[in-house]
């Protein structure tokens, strides 16, 4: 377990962003590439993604370490619903190259490896911090919106958002004031895929809201 003084001192290093539709062109595979420094100048990458439209939802990661070194090699796993959460099972089949990775590594190598307790540190690190990994965790758990009409046809922008303290619910509203009879049901992961600025805010705690001027301009919390 990293402890806050180490937490506080690792890095976590957003890359590129790769989207591409599926063969069949139902859906979009989106691959996410990273960094980690950790607090002793630790380094891995990783790489992280999902598949809109799959089924089952699972998400998929790849840790690097070691590249050219001896115990060097790559970790690869699934990413899964947990009940209000997420969690990990290593994996044989392998997801992407990375930088700082070795070989890909089995389940079982991975297993008996020396270093899975600091995969799984940086596995951790990376779902707590990069953004792409917070719309990753919203597609597995099926989050739902509640978005006004004006929101949900794509008329209007999203304005403001907030998380409710009370049921945990999201609200997506727009320049018009929001009206109950025309709000309607809609995946979180769904209106990022439609406002990729959503991004800087998917990490709202419940009782949190947030609000901008117009598309573009910076989130500020809202009273």
């Amino acid at each position: 377990m990293i402890g806050y003084l180490a937490r506080v001192r690792i890095q976590v290093v957003e890359g590129a962003l790769v989207e591409v539709p599926t063969a069949d062109a139902t859906g979009m595979d989106r691959r996410a590439f990273g960094e980690f420094i950790g607090p002793r100048g630790e380094l891995a990458s990783y790489a992280l993604g999902w598949t809109t439209g799959a089924d089952p939802h699972v998400g998929r990661l790849s840790v690097g370490i070691g590249a050219g070194n001896p115990g060097g090699g790559t970790f690869h796993a699934v990413i899964f619903d947990h009940g209000d959460g997420h969690a990990f099972s290593l994996i044989d089949e392998p997801f992407e190259k990375v930088p700082e990775g070795g070989p890909d590594l089995t389940a079982d190598q991975a297993r008996a490896h020396e270093d899975l307790p600091f995969i799984w540190a940086v596995a951790d690190a990376v779902m707590e911090r990069d953004r792409r990994a917070w719309w990753l965790q919203h597609w597995l758990l099926g989050t739902t919106s509640i978005q006004t009409g004006e929101v949900f046809e794509k008329t209007e922008p999203i304005l403001y958002v907030s998380h409710d303290a009370d049921d945990g619910m999201w609200q997506l509203i727009g320049a018009s004031d929001a009206n109950p009879k025309t709000g309607k049901l809609g995946h979180l992961s769904h209106a990022v895929d439609e406002d990729p600025t959503l991004l800087d805010i998917l990490d709202l705690a419940p009782g949190e809201c947030v609000e901008r001027e117009g598309p573009g301009r910076p989130w500020t919390p809202s009273r």
